[in-house]
C-alpha cells in the first residue's frame, strides 16, 4: 500500500518556451497585417501588459484556437486506476499509461483508499485486508502460469498507475474548469489542481484560466450546486 502521500505526484516535464509570446503572437495575427515572425520578434518582446491584455480579449471572445498551440505534458504518477480512467475520458490528450498487461505486479501492489473510507478505522482494515487477498491471488495466477495479461483481470480500480500526459492549453483550460470543480471525485480534482499549479510556477499569468467553470461562467451550471456561486436560473429570476 501507498503510504507516503496519497494523492497524485505530478510533475511538469515540457513546456514551450516564450508560452505568453507565442499565443500572443497567435491572437495578434488574426487581426494585423503584419507576419506573425514579426509579431513573435519585434511586437511580442515589447510589452507583456498589451500581450496580456489581448489574450484576455480573444479568449474572453470564446477563440480559443489561439491557445491550441501550447503542448504541456505531465509526469503522473500514484493515482488509482479509477482517476486514471476518469482522466483518459478527455479526447484532446495524450497518454502513455503503465501497463498491467507488460509490468508484472510482484507481492503487494500500490493501491488508493478514498478518503470516505480511510476515515472509518473498522472499514479500512477490511479494505487493506481485501487487497491484500486480491494480491494473493493475482500472484497465485502468475504463479500458476496465467500471464499477467490475464491475471490482470483481478486487479481493482483502486490499483495504483503511473503515465506521461500531455494536451494542449485549451484542453488544460477545459480540464480545469471541469475537474477543479467541488462535485468532481477528490482524487481527480488534486490531480488537476497540482498539473494547474506545476504550470503556473512557471506560468502565472494562467492562473487566472485555470480555474473551475463557475468563475469563468459566474454561475453554476451543475444540477445539484455547492453554494459558491448561484445557480443560472437564480440570475434569470433576478432579472
Amino acid at each position: 500500500m501507498i503510504t507516503k502521500d496519497r494523492y497524485a505526484e505530478v510533475k511538469l516535464i515540457s513546456k514551450p518556451d516564450n508560452m505568453l509570446r507565442t499565443v500572443y503572437t497567435a491572437c495578434r495575427t488574426c487581426y494585423s497585417a503584419d507576419s506573425p515572425l514579426n509579431i513573435y520578434e519585434c511586437d511580442a518582446a515589447k510589452d507583456e501588459e498589451k500581450m496580456l491584455k489581448l489574450i484576455n480579449r480573444v479568449i474572453s471572445s470564446g477563440h480559443y484556437s489561439t491557445i491550441e498551440h501550447i503542448q504541456v505534458s505531465f509526469a503522473i504518477n500514484n493515482i488509482s486506476r479509477a482517476c486514471s480512467h476518469q482522466l483518459v475520458r478527455h479526447r484532446h490528450m495524450s497518454f502513455s499509461q503503465k501497463s498491467q498487461r507488460y509490468v508484472k505486479e510482484k507481492g503487494q501492489f500500490d493501491y488508493l483508499i478514498p478518503d470516505t473510507i480511510n476515515s472509518n478505522v473498522e472499514l479500512k482494515q477490511k479494505f487493506d485486508e481485501f487487497m491484500g487477498k486480491i494480491s494473493e491471488f493475482y500472484i497465485e495466477l502468475t504463479e500458476n502460469g496465467i500471464p499477467p495479461e490475464d491475471a490482470r483481470a483481478v486487479l481493482p480500480n483502486a490499483a495504483s498507475t503511473s503515465m506521461v500526459a500531455s494536451l494542449n492549453l485549451r484542453e488544460l483550460i477545459h480540464l480545469a474548469n471541469l475537474r477543479l470543480c467541488s462535485r468532481a471525485q477528490k482524487e481527480i480534482r488534486i490531480l488537476v489542481k497540482r498539473m494547474c499549479e506545476e504550470l503556473t510556477k512557471e506560468e502565472p499569468w494562467l492562473k487566472d484560466y485555470l480555474v473551475p467553470k463557475c468563475e469563468c461562467l459566474g454561475f453554476c451550471d451543475e444540477d445539484k450546486s455547492c453554494g459558491k456561486m448561484p445557480k443560472k436560473e437564480e440570475l434569470l429570476c433576478r432579472k
